[in-house]
């Protein structure tokens, strides 16, 4: 498993799903054993790490946003803001 197959995963659930939450890819990933790919957070969570996320967002840079309240992401929409963080 590599970040790009992470991050291909990550898309296909946003595909079948449209959304994934972090706590989904978070669990994914250790399934895996590749604790490697996640990092901690300042709260001491697991959380997905930075080769992953520049992975999907190579794959989605356009389509997909971040929620952050949520901890998720989705299909972006007409109504959201430019850049990757969306309000919900």
């Amino acid at each position: 498993m590599t970040p790009d197959t992470v991050a291909a995963w990550m898309l296909a659930q946003v595909e079948h799903e449209g959304c994934i939450y972090q706590d989904d890819v978070v669990d994914y990933i250790v399934k895996a054993k590749r604790e490697d790919l996640l990092t901690e957070n300042a709260d001491g969570n697991q959380v997905v790490g930075k080769a992953v996320l520049t992975a999907f967002l190579k794959r989605t840079e356009t389509t997909v946003v971040w929620v952050k309240p949520e901890r998720y992401w989705r299909w972006r929409v007409a109504e959201d803001e430019l850049g990757r963080e969306a309000r919900g």
